[in-house]
């Protein structure tokens, strides 16, 4: 399986709607992914690793799909609404990574 996270990070001074992140966007995300994603989770930062450190993300969006063949070719058809969509929550330029779940 793979985990594509997709990383926001604090920017003084941005935006960020965690409302519409959630109630909005992850909803339009699941429907325009359908079945080939697995799983969508939220992690919405509040503190950096000690006392006083910056906050390093506003925000971490949580994909899970069997393989990156069907993230590939879910995301590829839609990718316009989906990124489309990001100016309506957010102006910090996300952060893509995709990852193999090891454990």
């Amino acid at each position: 399986m793979i985990r594509v996270s997709v990383l926001y990070p604090f920017k003084e001074g941005g935006k960020f709607d965690h409302d519409y992140y959630r109630d909005k966007h992850i909803p339009l995300v699941k429907d325009k992914l359908g079945s080939a994603l697995r799983e969508a989770s939220i992690d919405k930062g509040i503190a950096g690793g000690a006392p006083d450190a910056p906050l390093p993300f506003s925000c971490i969006g949580y994909l899970i799909f069997n393989s990156i063949e069907d993230f590939q070719q879910a995301f590829g058809p839609v990718a316009g609404d989906i990124m489309g969509d990001i100016p309506n929550y957010t102006d910090i330029e996300p952060i893509l990574q995709i990852s193999e779940i090891v454990q």
